[in-house]
């Protein structure tokens, strides 16, 4: 029996390991391995729990970006968007008070407890296009482009502050490569062409 669980143990281990060191208890399950073999490697200090329902090697390195990994580890389909991706994107001052996220209009909401999320419904091309995908800690994690973040912040202006808006055009401006026709290009599939026109214009 112990020589069972001692191999169950090496298994949960390995599997993990393959899978960049962070593991869902339901990728868990599907592949064999029981919760209790979790919270044994838990108790050991093998693991660490991220989030509810999500484990993570305890002998990594720190997280880099532990609200936006732990969010996309509990939310695949998630994009971020708004000022979580501004701040990714370093064009805001601003600190996120929660993980804001794209999500299919009509999508179920997420049964998430930490860290804090803010959902926004898009859909169609407003929430397909302008995705960029990058690997954080071993994780795929899917945050829009700076130039499709800035259209989203315009249609969102009431919501988070024209001043902010504002400002990461600004930033965007000194800190990036200056892409007006990407600009206007999602600027029109988020249909505020005519709001970000003439501020476009008088950055250039």
């Amino acid at each position: 029996m112990k020589q069972s669980v001692e191999n169950s143990i090496q298994k949960a281990l390995r599997l993990i390991a393959e899978k960049n060191g962070m593991i869902r208890t339901r990728e868990a399950l599907q592949a064999g391995i029981h919760p209790s073999i979790l919270y044994k490697l838990r108790d050991q200090g093998h693991l660490e729990s991220v989030s509810r329902g999500v484990y993570r090697l305890a002998d990594r390195q720190p997280i880099s970006n532990p609200d936006i990994v732990t969010v996309a580890a509990r939310i695949p389909r998630a994009v971020v968007c708004l000022v979580s991706a501004l701040a990714f994107h370093e064009i805001t001052t601003q600190i996120p008070h929660a993980v804001s996220i794209a999500l299919e209009r009509g999508a179920e909401p997420p049964r998430i407890e930490y860290p804090p999320v803010r959902i926004h419904n898009f859909s169609g091309e407003s929430l397909t296009a302008g995705v960029e995908e990058h690997i954080m800690d071993g994780l795929t994690v899917r945050i829009y482009s700076p130039e499709k973040t800035l259209a989203d912040c315009f249609k969102f202006r009431n919501q988070i502050g024209m001043d902010v808006v504002l400002e990461a055009l600004r930033l965007y401006r000194e800190r990036k490569t200056f892409n007006a026709r990407e600009l206007m290009k999602y600027a029109r599939i988020c249909r505020v062409a005519a709001v970000m026109k003439p501020y476009i214009e008088a950055v250039l």
